[in-house]
């Protein structure tokens, strides 16, 4: 792992693992708020490949004017920081477990307070040549309980998880998603790979993951519960990764800290 992530704790049950991580407060961190966070919470590669496209079109000094208010690559109001926290949960899966996001959900954003329905993460594990599709949820939270009422209920982690896990119904619209938007592209062959291994093993071959993003100090019964009642549920070769990511500055200060900016 990266020099200011420290491993806390870590438990399994069957095809469940669950993992708590400690970022420490320090110059690493800052870059990774400010570089990796920054990279999927504003979408830069998508903001630079628009800015060239539109770059093209132009043929004229006066064009070219017009268009600078077009391309200045966005840094809309984030709000809170739930918003930080998933991108925060996309730069460490990608980071330390070779999660990779074909496509930035933030580009399907209509409102940008809205969630979008189904899964926060929707990607691929990549484990040399094998290829599975990559499922999950993310939440953030300041909540002093343990574990915090995120992770509890109709809407909590662990019970859409479980949703993610049966429903093959919604399993389906997600591959269907990563599809077109894989389709003719560079994830085309991840896409093909994942698939072959999914159907292959009877809808069975998928990874999920649920990352918590925390303020609070480490405890393992933030993700225990859940652990031991996904175990239940889950069987080989589905496999289900809960990371608690527990951050040195406030939840609510995420929007800043992003920026640069520490309060």
């Amino acid at each position: 792992m990266a020099s200011f992530i420290g491993a806390i704790y870590s438990n399994h049950d069957g095809q469940v693992f669950w993992y708590g991580v400690e970022m420490t407060e320090g110059d690493d961190f800052n870059r990774f708020l400010t570089k990796n966070v920054a990279s999927r919470l504003y979408d830069e590669e998508g903001q630079s490949e628009f800015e060239t496209h539109l770059r093209s079109l132009g043929d004229s000094g006066f064009v070219q004017g017009n268009l600078d208010g077009l391309v200045t690559s966005s840094t809309e109001e984030i709000g809170t920081g739930w918003r930080v926290g998933e991108a925060i949960a996309e730069a460490f899966l990608a980071q330390e477990h070779s999660i990779v996001w074909p496509w930035n959900m933030n580009r399907d954003r209509r409102n940008s307070r809205a969630s979008l329905p189904g899964a926060d993460l929707v990607g691929f594990k990549v484990d040399g040549s094998n290829v599975q599709f990559a499922f999950g949820e993310v939440k953030t939270s300041s909540d002093s309980g343990s574990p915090p009422g995120v992770m509890k209920g109709d809407k909590g982690m662990t019970n859409q998880l479980k949703n993610l896990s049966e429903n093959y119904s919604l399993i389906r619209r997600l591959i269907e998603w990563l599809f077109y938007r894989c389709r003719g592209g560079p994830y085309e062959d991840f896409f093909n790979s994942a698939m072959s291994m999914f159907v292959g093993s009877g809808k069975k071959a998928f990874s999920l993951y649920g990352v918590l993003v925390r303020d609070t100090q480490p405890n393992e019964t933030d993700l225990s519960q859940s652990g031991q009642t996904l175990a239940r549920i889950l069987n080989h070769p589905t496999i289900c990764h809960l990371f608690a990511i527990y951050i040195p500055c406030t939840v609510d200060g995420l929007p800043h800290r992003v920026t640069g900016v520490k309060q």
